[in-house]
């Protein structure tokens, strides 16, 4: 390799060891910050009881003043509710069902509140959760978390690469290594979250489960990879004519 294509490869992977940080990063602030955090405050949530107490949850009537359903890419839910007197909410939803739709102006409502915020919706026996309700999905959050990282160590394999003039022949290429590891990673950790939520796993089985699967099937194709270079390699040395 010539100097001039050395020092380009040495600037790849320093430009991916750089850019992998970004990933490890996120990773980090989920496990540590983020995770944490939604768990603790679903666990308090579930653990409220009604009272006075701001900590604690208040039922209260309130009315309809408006109410957006847009659906589609980009969609908005949302109802502005208000007390006379008191206080006026704009309240987000996910979607328009069941209760959100069926809306209309002036209608009286019964707001579940806590820690400030509305929680729940209901008219009659109809209720709905609003986008600030705490809900018990660390698993899908340690899912994107173990994703990140993997994505991180991605990068930095491939700046290894670069840095030892591997990078840009096989195996470690776009094509052959990094596209198919980087889908891989992305539907293991996908799985095995959805797998985990469903069947009520703790969130760190996740990362328990995507790591290792992910790395072992990073390894076997890399092998599968190196194959047809050394089988091609030996079948050039068999089959080339005797010298004259």
């Amino acid at each position: 390799m010539s100097e001039g294509k050395s020092g380009s490869g040495r600037l790849v992977g320093v430009l991916l060891a750089v850019l992998s940080l970004i990933p490890a990063l996120i990773c980090g602030l989920l496990f540590t910050v983020g995770l944490p955090d939604d768990v603790r405050r679903y666990e308090d949530y579930a653990a409220a009881r009604p009272c006075p107490a701001d900590d604690c949850i208040r039922t209260l009537p309130l009315a309809v003043d408006h109410t957006v359903v847009e659906k589609g890419k980009g969609g908005k839910f949302e109802a502005t509710l208000s007390s006379p007197g008191a206080w006026t909410a704009v309240v987000r939803f996910g979607d328009p069902g069941p209760l959100l739709s069926r809306l209309e102006p002036g209608d009286q409502v019964s707001a579940t509140v806590w820690r400030g915020r509305i929680m729940t919706v209901a008219k009659e026996d109809i209720r709905q959760s609003t986008a600030d309700e705490p809900r018990d999905e660390a698993q899908i959050g340690a899912g994107l978390a173990t994703f990140t990282g993997l994505l991180a160590a991605l990068g930095l394999g491939f700046a290894a690469a670069w840095l030892t003039g591997a990078g840009g022949r096989g195996p470690w290429t776009w094509r052959a290594l990094g596209m198919p590891l980087l889908i891989g990673s992305a539907l293991s950790c996908l799985g095995v979250a959805v797998a985990a939520h469903l069947t009520g796993l703790p969130w760190w089985a996740v990362p328990l489960v995507a790591v290792p699967f992910v790395a072992y099937a990073a390894f076997r194709l890399h092998r599968y990879r190196l194959r047809p270079a050394s089988g091609t390699a030996g079948r050039g040395v068999t089959d080339s004519p005797p010298a004259p």
